[in-house]
């Protein structure tokens, strides 16, 4: 079966809106590109943390087979979400063929590592053979971490359950001109954001680049094995989204409430003031801006 029938049928088993089904579509499409790079064998118990409503996650359990196994986890209420919650999309998603294969947990990444018992040290065989997990996937989700120091402690913690980690982020590199705006974008948000009280539900919380996640990951004791950038396609529609977020007017008066010193406000609006100029070298204006290119990487 080709990826594009894949993608399609995968695509039907997240809840979505029939009359918009490109837009879950394009998110699968998405993920399976990713897959191609980690190579995850079939049977495989893979630990998905930040797996928000499943778009990863039923890409997921269809590659490790009805022998694997994917334990999703995610900090956010069920009730969080538009237009569907995760409670809804996460209930969805069990209803169907691949509902056995994925156990849900609604807790933070570092405090699901912290209840799970410490590999067994008493056998022979190589201690990696003790880890509860073959891989441990986060995709699209590390901005939403709090801090630096808090990647850092959960790529730790994840050293010790997981043979191996793999990432996918949002790269900060635009190849085609049209992605432009989506890195300004991204940027924007992030120095409002650094400038906000915690405790944030903002899609852009802690913005990191390939080095810096990278340099996260050795400190925590992971090897590079392999990484490469790939670019989204023209339906993939977050670089949209983000932008228009970033010139919404309800994100200007957030930086006229939260922003007190009226130099680093001068800094986020000169930030949006690029982003909304960017908008004059894309054709069709914010219609035809493209998703920045995607940093996928594995570590063992």
């Amino acid at each position: 079966m080709s990826t594009q029938l894949d993608a399609a049928f995968i695509a039907r088993l997240s809840l979505h809106d029939p009359t918009q089904f490109s837009i879950q579509h394009s998110q699968t499409s998405h993920r399976l590109a990713l897959l191609q790079h980690w190579n995850i064998p079939t049977g495989s118990k893979v630990l998905e943390l930040g797996c928000g409503q499943g778009d990863c996650t039923t890409v997921l359990a269809s590659a490790v087979g009805e022998q694997g196994r994917v334990v999703a986890v995610d900090p956010a209420e069920l009730d969080y979400g538009a237009p569907y919650t995760l409670g809804q999309a996460q209930g969805h998603i069990s209803q169907g063929p691949l509902g056995m294969r994925i156990t849900w947990i609604q807790q933070s990444p570092l405090d699901y590592l912290s209840s799970l018992s410490s590999p067994s040290s008493t056998s022979s065989a190589p201690a990696s053979d003790h880890k509860a997990f073959d891989a441990t996937v986060l995709a699209h989700c590390l901005w939403y971490f709090a801090s630096p120091s808090l990647i850092l402690s959960t790529f730790s913690a994840i050293k010790q359950h997981s043979k191996r980690l793999l990432l996918a982020e949002w790269s900060l590199v635009a190849t085609h001109p049209s992605a432009q705006p989506h890195v300004l974008a991204a940027l924007t948000q992030a120095a409002l954001e650094c400038r906000k009280p915690k405790g944030s539900v903002s899609n852009v919380r802690t913005v990191l680049g390939p080095k810096q996640l990278t340099k996260l990951a050795l400190a925590a004791g992971w090897h590079l094995e392999s990484e490469t950038c790939v670019q989204g396609s023209e339906d993939l529609l977050d670089g949209q989204w983000e932008v228009s977020a970033c010139l919404s007017s309800s994100f200007e008066r957030e930086v006229e409430e939260k922003v007190s010193d009226e130099r680093e406000r001068a800094v986020v609006l000169a930030l949006r003031d690029a982003c909304d100029a960017s908008l004059e070298g894309v054709p069709g204006g914010r219609k035809g801006v493209r998703a920045m290119d995607v940093w996928v990487a594995s570590f063992v």
